[in-house]
C-alpha cells in the first residue's frame, strides 16, 4: 500500500450556489445579457428601416405590432438594455483608467448603473410618450 499512488482530490470550480451574490456579480451577470438583448433587439431596429423602405402597408405591421403590448415590452426592455449598457460601460471606462478600486466606489457605481439606467430609460420614455401622445 506504500507504492500505491496518493489520490488528491481536485478542488472543484465553485459557482454561483456558493458565492453569495453581491451587486458586483449582478453587474457583470446584465451586462452581458444586456449585449446580447441589444444586438437581438437591433434586428427589430432593422426589421423597421427595411418597413420603412418598403411602403406604408409594411410600416403600419411594423407600428401596430410596435404599439401592441408585447411589441411595447419588448421596446421598452430593449431601451433599458440600452440605458444600463451604456452607463455601465462607462463605469468600465472609469475603472480601466484606474479609478473607483475600492470596494465603497466599486459597489456605488454599481448600484448606480442599474437604478440610472431605470431612471434613464423611464425619462426617455416620458419624452417619447409626450410627443403627440405616445411612442
Amino acid at each position: 500500500m506504500a507504492n500505491e499512488p496518493r489520490v488528491r482530490e481536485r478542488p472543484l470550480s465553485p459557482h454561483l450556489q456558493v458565492y453569495r451574490w453581491q451587486v458586483q456579480m449582478v453587474t457583470s451577470i446584465l451586462h452581458r445579457a444586456t449585449g446580447i438583448v441589444l444586438v437581438v433587439g437591433s434586428l427589430i431596429v432593422a426589421w423597421g428601416l427595411l418597413a420603412l423602405a418598403a411602403g406604408p402597408e409594411s410600416w403600419s405591421t411594423f407600428t401596430a405590432f410596435n404599439r401592441s403590448v408585447i411589441g411595447f415590452l419588448i421596446l421598452f426592455g430593449w431601451s433599458w438594455s440600452l440605458a444600463y449598457h451604456l452607463l455601465n460601460g462607462i463605469r468600465h471606462l472609469v475603472q480601466d483608467a484606474g479609478y473607483a478600486y475600492r470596494i465603497e466606489s466599486f459597489v456605488r457605481n454599481s448600484w448606480f448603473s442599474i437604478f440610472g439606467s431605470l431612471v434613464l430609460t423611464v425619462l426617455i420614455w416620458l419624452v417619447a410618450m409626450m410627443q403627440r401622445g405616445a411612442a
